[in-house]
Protein backbone atom coordinates (compact mmCIF):
# COMPACT_ATOMS: atom_id res chain seq x y z
CA UNK A 1 0.00 0.00 0.00
CA UNK A 2 1.43 3.60 -0.87
CA UNK A 3 2.11 5.99 1.45
CA UNK A 4 -0.72 8.41 0.00
CA UNK A 5 -3.00 5.05 -0.23
CA UNK A 6 -2.27 4.34 3.58
CA UNK A 7 -2.72 8.10 4.65
CA UNK A 8 -6.50 8.08 2.61
CA UNK A 9 -7.47 5.23 4.50
CA UNK A 10 -6.47 6.24 7.58
CA UNK A 11 -8.26 10.07 7.40
CA UNK A 12 -11.54 8.40 5.45
CA UNK A 13 -13.92 9.53 8.49
CA UNK A 14 -12.90 13.10 7.66
CA UNK A 15 -14.77 12.74 4.02
CA UNK A 16 -17.96 13.98 3.37
CA UNK A 17 -20.38 12.14 0.78
CA UNK A 18 -19.47 14.07 -2.05
CA UNK A 19 -15.60 13.68 -1.36
CA UNK A 20 -16.12 9.98 -0.90
CA UNK A 21 -18.28 9.81 -3.62
CA UNK A 22 -15.53 11.20 -5.82
CA UNK A 23 -13.07 8.44 -4.54
CA UNK A 24 -15.18 5.27 -4.61
CA UNK A 25 -16.01 6.53 -8.43
CA UNK A 26 -11.72 6.65 -9.03
CA UNK A 27 -11.83 3.76 -7.14
CA UNK A 28 -9.54 4.74 -5.38
CA UNK A 29 -10.80 3.65 -2.01
CA UNK A 30 -14.19 0.43 -2.28
CA UNK A 31 -16.94 0.57 0.10
CA UNK A 32 -15.73 -1.94 1.57
CA UNK A 33 -12.89 -0.11 3.56
CA UNK A 34 -14.78 2.59 3.92
CA UNK A 35 -17.74 0.33 6.33
CA UNK A 36 -14.97 -1.79 8.07
CA UNK A 37 -13.24 1.99 8.72
CA UNK A 38 -16.35 4.18 10.07
CA UNK A 39 -17.60 0.69 12.10
CA UNK A 40 -14.12 0.17 14.21
CA UNK A 41 -14.66 4.36 14.81
CA UNK A 42 -18.54 3.66 15.92
CA UNK A 43 -16.87 0.94 18.13
CA UNK A 44 -14.58 3.30 19.92
CA UNK A 45 -16.85 5.96 20.22
CA UNK A 46 -19.40 4.15 22.13
CA UNK A 47 -19.74 6.42 25.01
CA UNK A 48 -21.23 9.25 23.30
CA UNK A 49 -24.61 7.13 22.80
CA UNK A 50 -25.26 7.58 19.77
CA UNK A 51 -26.71 4.32 18.28
CA UNK A 52 -29.13 2.37 19.26
CA UNK A 53 -28.39 -0.67 16.75
CA UNK A 54 -25.33 -0.93 14.52
CA UNK A 55 -25.54 -3.80 12.06
CA UNK A 56 -21.97 -4.71 11.30
CA UNK A 57 -22.96 -7.66 9.01
CA UNK A 58 -25.74 -6.03 7.35
CA UNK A 59 -23.71 -2.90 6.56
CA UNK A 60 -20.50 -4.92 5.12
CA UNK A 61 -22.75 -7.14 2.63
CA UNK A 62 -24.59 -3.96 1.49
CA UNK A 63 -20.98 -2.69 0.70
CA UNK A 64 -20.05 -5.55 -1.24
CA UNK A 65 -22.86 -5.09 -3.43
CA UNK A 66 -21.96 -2.05 -4.05
CA UNK A 67 -18.29 -1.82 -4.82
CA UNK A 68 -19.84 -5.10 -7.19
CA UNK A 69 -21.99 -2.89 -9.00
CA UNK A 70 -19.71 0.09 -9.09
CA UNK A 71 -17.56 -2.87 -11.05
CA UNK A 72 -20.25 -3.61 -13.39
CA UNK A 73 -20.36 0.47 -14.29
CA UNK A 74 -22.99 1.65 -11.78
CA UNK A 75 -23.05 5.07 -10.71
CA UNK A 76 -24.96 7.06 -8.68
CA UNK A 77 -23.88 9.94 -6.08
CA UNK A 78 -24.65 7.60 -2.90
CA UNK A 79 -23.87 4.01 -4.20
CA UNK A 80 -21.42 2.49 -1.33
CA UNK A 81 -21.80 5.84 1.12
CA UNK A 82 -22.50 4.60 4.64
CA UNK A 83 -25.32 6.13 6.32
CA UNK A 84 -27.67 5.60 9.57
CA UNK A 85 -31.25 6.23 10.25
CA UNK A 86 -32.81 7.92 13.39
CA UNK A 87 -34.34 5.43 15.25
CA UNK A 88 -38.08 6.81 13.97
CA UNK A 89 -37.71 5.37 10.84
CA UNK A 90 -38.94 1.91 10.75
CA UNK A 91 -36.47 -0.74 9.22
CA UNK A 92 -37.51 -3.95 7.75
CA UNK A 93 -34.16 -5.71 8.85
CA UNK A 94 -33.47 -3.84 12.01
CA UNK A 95 -35.60 -3.30 14.96
CA UNK A 96 -36.90 0.29 15.79
CA UNK A 97 -37.91 1.87 18.74
CA UNK A 98 -38.76 5.60 18.79
CA UNK A 99 -35.93 5.87 21.61
CA UNK A 100 -39.43 3.81 23.71
CA UNK A 101 -39.54 1.42 25.86
CA UNK A 102 -42.84 1.01 24.49
CA UNK A 103 -41.51 -0.19 21.20
CA UNK A 104 -38.48 -2.38 22.71
CA UNK A 105 -37.45 -5.04 20.17
CA UNK A 106 -39.85 -3.76 17.33
CA UNK A 107 -39.43 -5.20 14.07
CA UNK A 108 -41.39 -4.04 11.43
CA UNK A 109 -42.21 -5.64 8.08
CA UNK A 110 -41.34 -2.80 5.86
CA UNK A 111 -39.01 0.41 5.54
CA UNK A 112 -39.78 3.47 5.67
CA UNK A 113 -40.12 5.11 2.55
CA UNK A 114 -36.80 7.32 2.86
CA UNK A 115 -34.88 4.49 3.78
CA UNK A 116 -35.86 2.84 0.70
CA UNK A 117 -35.38 5.67 -1.62
CA UNK A 118 -31.57 5.90 0.12
CA UNK A 119 -31.26 1.86 0.08
CA UNK A 120 -31.87 1.97 -4.04
CA UNK A 121 -29.69 4.64 -4.44
CA UNK A 122 -27.49 2.71 -2.96
CA UNK A 123 -26.36 3.81 0.44
CA UNK A 124 -25.08 1.62 3.09
CA UNK A 125 -27.16 1.33 6.45
CA UNK A 126 -24.63 1.16 9.43
CA UNK A 127 -27.92 1.08 12.02
CA UNK A 128 -30.23 3.10 14.02
CA UNK A 129 -29.46 6.18 15.42
CA UNK A 130 -30.65 7.85 19.15
CA UNK A 131 -33.64 10.35 19.50
CA UNK A 132 -35.59 11.49 21.75
CA UNK A 133 -38.84 9.31 23.03
CA UNK A 134 -40.88 9.79 19.82
CA UNK A 135 -39.13 12.66 18.94
CA UNK A 136 -39.83 14.81 21.93
CA UNK A 137 -37.35 16.62 22.81
CA UNK A 138 -34.82 19.52 22.52
CA UNK A 139 -31.80 17.73 24.46
CA UNK A 140 -31.97 14.44 23.35
CA UNK A 141 -31.78 12.83 27.11
CA UNK A 142 -35.69 11.69 26.73
CA UNK A 143 -34.76 8.82 25.38
CA UNK A 144 -35.62 5.62 27.37
CA UNK A 145 -32.02 3.98 26.72
CA UNK A 146 -29.23 6.55 27.18
CA UNK A 147 -28.68 10.58 26.73
CA UNK A 148 -26.87 11.56 24.03
CA UNK A 149 -23.68 13.35 24.53
CA UNK A 150 -22.46 16.52 21.78
CA UNK A 151 -18.96 15.21 20.82
CA UNK A 152 -17.22 18.95 21.24
CA UNK A 153 -17.98 18.61 25.11
CA UNK A 154 -19.36 15.30 26.73
CA UNK A 155 -20.87 17.51 29.45
CA UNK A 156 -23.70 18.82 27.13
CA UNK A 157 -26.48 18.07 24.85
CA UNK A 158 -26.16 17.18 21.48
CA UNK A 159 -29.58 18.99 20.66
CA UNK A 160 -32.94 17.37 20.12
CA UNK A 161 -34.61 15.26 18.95
CA UNK A 162 -32.40 14.06 16.36
CA UNK A 163 -29.62 14.37 19.02
CA UNK A 164 -28.08 11.05 17.58
CA UNK A 165 -27.85 11.60 14.24
CA UNK A 166 -26.05 15.05 15.01
CA UNK A 167 -23.62 13.44 17.18
CA UNK A 168 -22.64 10.47 14.99
CA UNK A 169 -21.73 13.15 11.86
CA UNK A 170 -20.04 16.01 14.32
CA UNK A 171 -17.81 13.06 16.08
CA UNK A 172 -17.29 11.64 12.21
CA UNK A 173 -18.93 8.31 12.70
CA UNK A 174 -20.55 8.78 9.90
CA UNK A 175 -20.74 11.32 6.76
CA UNK A 176 -24.42 11.95 6.59
CA UNK A 177 -27.55 10.42 8.67
CA UNK A 178 -31.48 10.63 8.01
CA UNK A 179 -33.30 13.03 10.99
CA UNK A 180 -36.41 14.52 11.72
CA UNK A 181 -37.57 18.00 12.05
CA UNK A 182 -41.18 18.91 13.84
CA UNK A 183 -40.06 21.75 15.44
CA UNK A 184 -36.65 22.49 14.87
CA UNK A 185 -35.25 18.59 15.61
CA UNK A 186 -32.81 18.46 12.78
CA UNK A 187 -31.68 22.52 12.74
CA UNK A 188 -30.97 22.75 16.47
CA UNK A 189 -29.30 19.77 16.77
CA UNK A 190 -27.15 20.46 13.72
CA UNK A 191 -26.06 23.96 15.42
CA UNK A 192 -25.18 22.24 18.66
CA UNK A 193 -22.60 20.34 16.67
CA UNK A 194 -21.54 21.95 14.43
CA UNK A 195 -22.53 20.34 11.19
CA UNK A 196 -25.29 21.16 7.86
CA UNK A 197 -28.81 19.70 8.36
CA UNK A 198 -31.91 21.08 6.51
CA UNK A 199 -35.82 20.42 7.05
CA UNK A 200 -37.11 21.05 3.46
CA UNK A 201 -40.57 22.51 2.50
CA UNK A 202 -43.60 20.19 4.59
CA UNK A 203 -44.61 17.51 2.14
CA UNK A 204 -41.43 16.77 0.13
CA UNK A 205 -40.10 14.02 2.29
CA UNK A 206 -42.48 11.24 2.37
CA UNK A 207 -43.95 10.56 6.00
CA UNK A 208 -44.44 6.67 4.97
CA UNK A 209 -43.15 4.79 7.68
CA UNK A 210 -41.57 7.58 10.59
CA UNK A 211 -43.45 7.50 13.37
CA UNK A 212 -45.93 9.73 14.10
CA UNK A 213 -45.25 12.21 16.60
CA UNK A 214 -47.34 15.60 15.13
CA UNK A 215 -48.75 14.62 11.56
CA UNK A 216 -49.14 18.63 10.18
CA UNK A 217 -45.35 19.15 11.76
CA UNK A 218 -43.22 16.04 11.12
CA UNK A 219 -40.74 16.16 8.01
CA UNK A 220 -37.79 14.41 7.21
CA UNK A 221 -34.85 15.76 6.10
CA UNK A 222 -30.68 14.83 6.09
CA UNK A 223 -27.92 15.92 8.23
CA UNK A 224 -24.20 16.15 6.73
CA UNK A 225 -21.02 17.96 7.21
CA UNK A 226 -21.92 20.66 4.27
CA UNK A 227 -24.63 21.90 2.40
CA UNK A 228 -23.32 20.01 -0.88
CA UNK A 229 -23.69 16.87 0.96
CA UNK A 230 -27.25 17.45 2.69
CA UNK A 231 -27.84 18.65 -1.44
CA UNK A 232 -27.34 14.60 -2.45
CA UNK A 233 -28.91 13.37 -0.08
CA UNK A 234 -31.98 15.43 -0.27
CA UNK A 235 -32.56 14.75 -3.91
CA UNK A 236 -32.89 10.82 -3.12
CA UNK A 237 -34.67 11.03 -0.53
CA UNK A 238 -37.57 13.38 -1.81
CA UNK A 239 -40.21 13.19 -4.09
CA UNK A 240 -44.25 12.33 -4.59
CA UNK A 241 -45.15 9.20 -2.46
CA UNK A 242 -48.70 7.97 -2.87
CA UNK A 243 -48.44 5.69 0.06
CA UNK A 244 -48.51 9.19 2.25
CA UNK A 245 -51.69 11.54 1.59
CA UNK A 246 -49.94 14.93 2.88
CA UNK A 247 -47.13 14.17 0.12
CA UNK A 248 -46.27 16.90 -2.05
CA UNK A 249 -47.12 15.74 -6.37
CA UNK A 250 -44.17 17.21 -7.65
CA UNK A 251 -41.68 15.85 -9.89
CA UNK A 252 -38.24 14.77 -8.59
CA UNK A 253 -36.05 17.57 -7.68
CA UNK A 254 -32.05 17.39 -8.57
CA UNK A 255 -31.50 19.53 -5.39
CA UNK A 256 -27.12 19.51 -6.18
CA UNK A 257 -27.89 20.93 -9.74
CA UNK A 258 -30.11 23.70 -8.07
CA UNK A 259 -27.49 24.88 -5.18
CA UNK A 260 -24.79 25.06 -8.22
CA UNK A 261 -26.99 27.54 -10.11
CA UNK A 262 -25.69 30.59 -9.83
CA UNK A 263 -28.34 33.66 -9.83
CA UNK A 264 -28.69 35.69 -12.83
CA UNK A 265 -25.86 38.62 -12.51
CA UNK A 266 -24.11 36.45 -10.45
CA UNK A 267 -20.07 36.28 -10.47
CA UNK A 268 -17.43 33.82 -9.16
CA UNK A 269 -16.62 36.65 -6.18
CA UNK A 270 -19.88 37.55 -5.38
CA UNK A 271 -22.11 34.56 -6.06
CA UNK A 272 -25.13 35.51 -4.20
CA UNK A 273 -25.22 38.87 -5.89
CA UNK A 274 -28.80 40.10 -6.25
CA UNK A 275 -29.95 37.92 -2.84
CA UNK A 276 -31.99 40.10 -0.32
CA UNK A 277 -32.06 38.23 3.46
CA UNK A 278 -34.41 39.51 5.40
CA UNK A 279 -33.28 39.81 9.28
CA UNK A 280 -36.60 39.76 11.28
CA UNK A 281 -36.19 41.84 14.52
CA UNK A 282 -37.96 39.36 16.31
CA UNK A 283 -34.95 37.12 15.74
CA UNK A 284 -32.64 39.26 17.66
CA UNK A 285 -33.81 40.22 21.11
CA UNK A 286 -31.82 41.51 23.61
CA UNK A 287 -32.00 38.16 25.73
CA UNK A 288 -29.68 36.52 22.65
CA UNK A 289 -26.69 35.17 23.93
CA UNK A 290 -23.63 37.60 22.79
CA UNK A 291 -21.66 34.53 22.12
CA UNK A 292 -24.19 33.07 19.70
CA UNK A 293 -25.37 37.01 18.25
CA UNK A 294 -21.48 37.63 17.59
CA UNK A 295 -21.01 34.47 15.40
CA UNK A 296 -24.31 35.20 13.70
CA UNK A 297 -23.20 39.24 12.54
CA UNK A 298 -20.25 38.09 11.62
CA UNK A 299 -21.71 35.16 8.93
CA UNK A 300 -24.37 37.72 7.67
CA UNK A 301 -21.02 39.94 6.96
CA UNK A 302 -19.54 37.00 4.79
CA UNK A 303 -22.88 36.64 3.07
CA UNK A 304 -22.88 40.84 2.17
CA UNK A 305 -18.87 39.98 1.04
CA UNK A 306 -20.48 37.52 -1.26
CA UNK A 307 -22.84 39.81 -3.05
CA UNK A 308 -26.17 39.67 -0.65
CA UNK A 309 -28.05 42.30 0.30
CA UNK A 310 -29.25 42.56 3.92
CA UNK A 311 -32.93 44.07 5.02
CA UNK A 312 -34.67 44.37 7.47
CA UNK A 313 -38.22 42.31 8.34
CA UNK A 314 -40.54 41.91 11.18
CA UNK A 315 -42.59 38.21 11.79
CA UNK A 316 -44.66 39.82 14.43
CA UNK A 317 -45.72 36.47 15.98
CA UNK A 318 -43.01 35.28 16.75
CA UNK A 319 -43.58 34.59 20.37
CA UNK A 320 -46.50 33.44 20.17
CA UNK A 321 -45.13 30.13 17.81
CA UNK A 322 -44.23 28.68 21.30
CA UNK A 323 -47.91 28.42 22.86
CA UNK A 324 -49.38 27.42 19.49
CA UNK A 325 -46.65 24.89 18.99
CA UNK A 326 -47.07 23.52 22.04
CA UNK A 327 -50.64 22.91 22.10
CA UNK A 328 -50.67 21.57 17.80
CA UNK A 329 -48.39 19.16 18.36
CA UNK A 330 -49.44 17.64 22.05
CA UNK A 331 -52.67 17.56 20.57
CA UNK A 332 -51.71 15.57 17.07
CA UNK A 333 -49.38 13.34 19.63
CA UNK A 334 -52.15 12.51 22.06
CA UNK A 335 -54.10 11.02 18.75
CA UNK A 336 -51.26 9.54 16.69
CA UNK A 337 -49.70 7.59 20.63
CA UNK A 338 -53.06 6.58 21.07
CA UNK A 339 -52.53 3.58 19.18
CA UNK A 340 -49.88 2.06 21.76
CA UNK A 341 -51.99 0.46 24.07
CA UNK A 342 -50.74 -3.37 24.69
CA UNK A 343 -52.88 -5.17 22.23
CA UNK A 344 -52.00 -5.07 18.94
CA UNK A 345 -47.66 -4.30 19.07
CA UNK A 346 -45.72 -2.37 21.31
CA UNK A 347 -45.27 -2.62 25.21
CA UNK A 348 -47.79 -4.87 27.48
CA UNK A 349 -47.73 -4.88 31.14
CA UNK A 350 -47.03 -8.48 32.44
CA UNK A 351 -49.65 -8.34 35.39
CA UNK A 352 -53.41 -6.89 34.56
CA UNK A 353 -56.94 -7.97 36.03
CA UNK A 354 -58.19 -6.74 32.80
CA UNK A 355 -58.39 -5.01 29.32
CA UNK A 356 -59.12 -1.45 30.96
CA UNK A 357 -56.43 -1.82 33.76
CA UNK A 358 -53.78 -3.46 30.86
CA UNK A 359 -54.51 -0.02 28.82
CA UNK A 360 -53.39 1.97 32.07
CA UNK A 361 -50.19 0.10 33.14
CA UNK A 362 -49.19 -0.76 29.55
CA UNK A 363 -48.81 2.35 28.78
CA UNK A 364 -47.90 4.18 31.90
CA UNK A 365 -44.77 1.30 31.69
CA UNK A 366 -44.13 2.09 28.10
CA UNK A 367 -43.88 5.66 27.80
CA UNK A 368 -41.63 8.04 29.32
CA UNK A 369 -42.23 11.76 31.26
CA UNK A 370 -42.20 13.65 28.43
CA UNK A 371 -44.12 11.85 26.44
CA UNK A 372 -46.72 11.21 28.89
CA UNK A 373 -46.89 15.21 29.40
CA UNK A 374 -47.68 15.99 25.78
CA UNK A 375 -50.04 13.29 25.64
CA UNK A 376 -51.69 14.48 28.84
CA UNK A 377 -51.52 18.19 27.55
CA UNK A 378 -53.25 17.09 23.81
CA UNK A 379 -55.76 15.54 25.39
CA UNK A 380 -56.73 18.42 27.57
CA UNK A 381 -56.70 21.36 24.48
CA UNK A 382 -58.87 18.30 22.85
CA UNK A 383 -61.49 17.66 25.41
CA UNK A 384 -64.78 18.91 25.16
CA UNK A 385 -65.35 22.67 26.28
CA UNK A 386 -61.46 23.19 25.25
CA UNK A 387 -61.18 22.70 21.49
CA UNK A 388 -63.03 25.62 20.60
CA UNK A 389 -60.34 27.70 23.48
CA UNK A 390 -57.27 26.97 22.74
CA UNK A 391 -56.89 23.85 19.33
CA UNK A 392 -59.27 26.10 17.35
CA UNK A 393 -57.63 29.66 18.33
CA UNK A 394 -53.72 27.95 17.81
CA UNK A 395 -54.78 26.67 14.34
CA UNK A 396 -55.79 30.25 13.71
CA UNK A 397 -52.44 31.26 14.65
CA UNK A 398 -50.77 29.33 12.55
CA UNK A 399 -52.05 30.30 9.43
CA UNK A 400 -51.34 34.21 10.48
CA UNK A 401 -47.44 32.88 11.33
CA UNK A 402 -47.98 31.49 8.06
CA UNK A 403 -49.10 35.29 6.50
CA UNK A 404 -46.44 36.85 8.45
CA UNK A 405 -43.80 34.96 6.40
CA UNK A 406 -45.50 35.08 3.18
CA UNK A 407 -45.86 39.14 3.63
CA UNK A 408 -41.92 39.19 4.03
CA UNK A 409 -41.08 36.93 1.13
CA UNK A 410 -43.70 38.33 -1.57
CA UNK A 411 -42.31 41.95 -1.58
CA UNK A 412 -39.36 42.10 0.63
CA UNK A 413 -36.48 39.16 0.82
CA UNK A 414 -35.58 36.01 -0.84
CA UNK A 415 -34.37 34.14 2.47
CA UNK A 416 -34.50 34.95 6.16
CA UNK A 417 -31.81 34.57 8.26
CA UNK A 418 -30.65 34.06 12.35
CA UNK A 419 -29.99 32.25 14.93
CA UNK A 420 -31.01 28.56 15.35
CA UNK A 421 -30.68 29.11 19.55
CA UNK A 422 -30.45 31.76 21.83
CA UNK A 423 -27.76 29.83 23.00
CA UNK A 424 -25.19 27.56 22.55
CA UNK A 425 -25.75 23.76 24.20
CA UNK A 426 -26.32 23.84 27.48
CA UNK A 427 -25.32 21.30 30.09
CA UNK A 428 -26.30 17.69 30.39
CA UNK A 429 -29.42 17.91 33.13
CA UNK A 430 -28.81 21.64 32.79
CA UNK A 431 -33.40 21.86 31.95
CA UNK A 432 -34.14 18.66 33.51
CA UNK A 433 -36.48 19.87 36.40
CA UNK A 434 -37.70 22.60 33.63
CA UNK A 435 -39.41 21.41 30.58
CA UNK A 436 -40.69 25.31 30.06
CA UNK A 437 -37.01 25.91 29.75
CA UNK A 438 -36.27 23.92 26.42
CA UNK A 439 -39.34 24.77 25.12
CA UNK A 440 -38.60 28.36 25.03
CA UNK A 441 -35.19 27.57 23.72
CA UNK A 442 -37.43 26.83 20.21
CA UNK A 443 -38.15 30.41 19.45
CA UNK A 444 -36.50 30.80 16.29
CA UNK A 445 -37.29 27.48 14.84
CA UNK A 446 -40.95 27.40 15.32
CA UNK A 447 -42.13 29.71 12.87
CA UNK A 448 -40.89 28.05 10.12
CA UNK A 449 -42.63 24.26 11.35
CA UNK A 450 -45.70 25.93 12.15
CA UNK A 451 -45.64 27.41 8.47
CA UNK A 452 -44.60 24.28 6.44
CA UNK A 453 -41.38 26.18 5.61
CA UNK A 454 -37.93 24.98 4.50
CA UNK A 455 -35.28 25.86 6.89
CA UNK A 456 -32.06 25.04 7.56
CA UNK A 457 -28.90 25.31 10.29
CA UNK A 458 -25.16 25.73 8.79
CA UNK A 459 -21.79 26.47 11.49
CA UNK A 460 -21.24 29.91 11.69
CA UNK A 461 -18.33 29.84 14.72
CA UNK A 462 -17.86 28.98 18.20
CA UNK A 463 -19.18 30.71 21.44
CA UNK A 464 -19.10 29.73 25.25
CA UNK A 465 -17.24 27.07 25.98
CA UNK A 466 -15.84 26.70 22.51
CA UNK A 467 -19.45 24.79 21.05
CA UNK A 468 -20.95 25.66 18.18
CA UNK A 469 -23.35 28.13 16.84
CA UNK A 470 -25.47 27.87 13.86
CA UNK A 471 -27.08 30.29 11.40
CA UNK A 472 -30.31 29.29 10.18
CA UNK A 473 -31.22 30.04 6.63
CA UNK A 474 -35.42 30.00 5.93
CA UNK A 475 -36.87 29.96 2.55
CA UNK A 476 -40.37 30.14 1.18
CA UNK A 477 -41.92 26.65 -0.35
CA UNK A 478 -40.10 24.60 -2.21
CA UNK A 479 -37.23 26.90 -2.52
CA UNK A 480 -34.92 24.69 -1.24
CA UNK A 481 -32.62 25.20 -4.46
CA UNK A 482 -31.92 28.94 -3.14
CA UNK A 483 -31.06 27.62 0.73
CA UNK A 484 -28.57 25.18 -0.50
CA UNK A 485 -27.14 27.67 -2.86
CA UNK A 486 -26.85 30.52 -0.31
CA UNK A 487 -25.41 27.77 2.39
CA UNK A 488 -23.00 26.63 -0.32
CA UNK A 489 -21.51 29.41 -1.54
CA UNK A 490 -20.84 30.94 2.18
CA UNK A 491 -18.77 27.32 3.06
CA UNK A 492 -17.03 27.41 -0.30
CA UNK A 493 -15.63 30.89 0.98
CA UNK A 494 -15.69 29.62 4.85
CA UNK A 495 -13.91 26.76 6.74
CA UNK A 496 -16.86 26.10 9.68
CA UNK A 497 -18.39 23.32 8.34
CA UNK A 498 -14.74 21.01 7.88
CA UNK A 499 -14.03 22.30 11.55
CA UNK A 500 -14.35 18.52 14.10
CA UNK A 501 -14.41 18.05 17.82
CA UNK A 502 -11.23 16.66 19.03
CA UNK A 503 -12.64 13.35 20.61
CA UNK A 504 -10.59 12.39 24.40
CA UNK A 505 -9.64 9.42 23.24
CA UNK A 506 -8.03 10.97 20.10
CA UNK A 507 -6.40 14.33 21.63
CA UNK A 508 -2.35 14.39 21.21
CA UNK A 509 -0.16 15.46 23.83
Amino acid sequence: MSALHANLHGNLHEMGVAELSRALTKKSVSSVEVTTHLLARVATHEHLGAWLCVDAGGALKQAHAADAARAQGHVGALLGIPLAHKDIFVTRDLPTTAGSKMLKGYQSPFDATVVQRLTAAGAVTLGKLNCDEFAMGSANENSAYSSVKNPWDITRVPGGSSGGSAAAVAARMLPAATGTDTGGSIRQPASFTGITGIKPTYGVCSRFGMIAFASSLDQAGPMARSAADCALLLSAMSGFDERDSTSAQRPPQDYAAQMLKARDGANSDQPLKGLRIGLPKEFFPAALAADVNGAVQAALAQLQRLGATLVDVSLPRTELSIPVYYIIAPAEASSNLSRFDGVRFGHRAAHYSDLQDMYKKSRAEGFGPEVKRRIMIGAYVLSHGYYDAYYLQAQKLRRMIADDFQACFKNQCDVIAGPVAPTVAWKLGGQGDDPVAAYLADIFTLPASLAGLPGMSLPVGFGEGGMPVGLQLIGNYFDEGRLLHTAHAFQQATDWHQRAPVLADEATT
